[in-house]
């Protein structure tokens, strides 16, 4: 059956109803809901991408608490800003988020444009961003489709497309324009997330309690366990890494600022190297990265443990070494700081479990 017939046998109306008034009545109480302010609900969302709600929670209040308002984001510096997302991952959101602020702070006065064409013309936001915030925040009638709201609306209909292929993701659209309260925007949207956070789940849906079930064709003909459709991706790639915590006679510790662009851009780290398991071992491999790179010489001990951590497209493996240095470095590469001042500088989690394995 074609996408226009299958909309046509729903009462959209009624769906719109039963949705809204359970949200109204259900929802969760969370810090970015207490207000509409657009700056906020822009940063709730950027940090709400790949990233559960009972996380998010506690970095948004303490962001927020930071960097309240357009202003203090775009005036802020890089450093304190990375320091404040330290753990979150995927660090390109909020470098994006800050280069959009700033644009909006000296090009419109510091108030979130309510245009399609303004706000979404700004670094890092994408169609569910613009449709987040713009329905969320200025009650526009705008689709917001994350894979929250592809699930749901592929129960509702049952449609058996590949969510994973992009045009999949703008057949959804259409689906949630053609949905949409217009009255309700706002609420239409946020209902149809909740539903899919704590109602329509991936695993175990609870049907029993979804206030849209006599809506919903995969109920009826019992596939809803089945759906949505999502073809699985590559196997990540594996990097075998040997890092060390490098430190001196006076106890300072030697950290490295990693490049602008790319991976975890701007991030501290702990010096390190990319290892060959067929080549001489791991900390001779470590040794004379740190002599060629960073110009210096350093007694490292015996292998301390081994951290993994899990990227989309890739898989670290890092092993992980205590040394000392036996003369001063070339500080180009490498940056002295006392382990107080250590605390300031943003690392990756991967760095953070470094360090705190030496800390132990």
């Amino acid at each position: 059956m074609d996408l226009e017939k299958k909309l046509e046998q729903k009462n959209i109306k009624q769906f719109q109803e039963d949705l809204i008034s359970w949200y109204e009545r259900e929802k969760r109480d969370l810090p970015w809901r207490s207000d509409s302010d657009p700056y906020k609900v822009w940063v709730s969302e950027v940090m709400l991408q790949q990233t559960r709600v009972d996380t998010v929670i506690p970095y948004f209040n303490n962001f927020i608490e930071q960097f309240p308002n357009v202003a203090a984001l775009a005036e802020a510096d890089e450093e304190k800003v990375l320091k404040a997302w330290e753990g979150l991952g995927y660090y390109s959101r909020v470098r994006n988020l800050q280069s959009a602020v700033k644009e909006v702070h000296e090009q419109y006065g510091g108030v979130v444009p309510s245009t399609k064409e303004e706000f979404g013309g700004l670094k890092g936001v994408g169609p569910y961003t613009r449709g987040a915030v713009l329905s969320i925040a200025y009650n526009q009638p705008i689709p917001a489709v994350d894979g929250n709201v592809m699930r749901v609306m592929s129960r509702i209909l049952s449609i058996w497309d590949d969510i994973a292929k992009p045009k999949t993701k703008s057949t959804f659209e259409k689906i949630v324009a053609a949905f949409i309260s217009k009255d309700k925007p706002s609420e239409f949207n946020q209902g149809l997330m909740e539903l899919g956070a704590v109602i329509c789940t991936p695993k175990s849906p609870m049907c029993l309690h979804c206030p849209v079930r006599e809506h919903c064709s995969a109920f009826a003909e019992g596939c809803e366990k089945e759906l949505p459709v999502k073809s699985k991706k590559k196997k990540p790639a594996l990097k075998s890494l040997a890092a060390v915590v490098l430190t001196d006679e006076e106890g300072c510790f030697y950290i490295h600022k990693r490049p602008e662009r790319g991976l975890l851009a701007n991030l501290w780290e702990f010096p390190n190297t990319e290892t060959i398991k067929s080549l001489k071992p791991e900390r001779e491999q470590l040794a004379a990265f740190l002599k060629e790179q960073a110009g210096v010489e350093a007694e490292i001990g015996p292998l301390e443990g081994v951290v993994e951590h899990v990227f989309t497209h890739l898989v670290w493996n890092i092993s992980v070494f205590f040394g000392k240095t036996l003369h001063k470095p070339n500080h180009s590469y490498l940056k002295k700081v006392t382990k107080e001042e250590l605390e300031q500088y943003a690392f990756p989690v991967s760095h953070q479990k470094i360090w705190n394995m030496y800390m132990k």
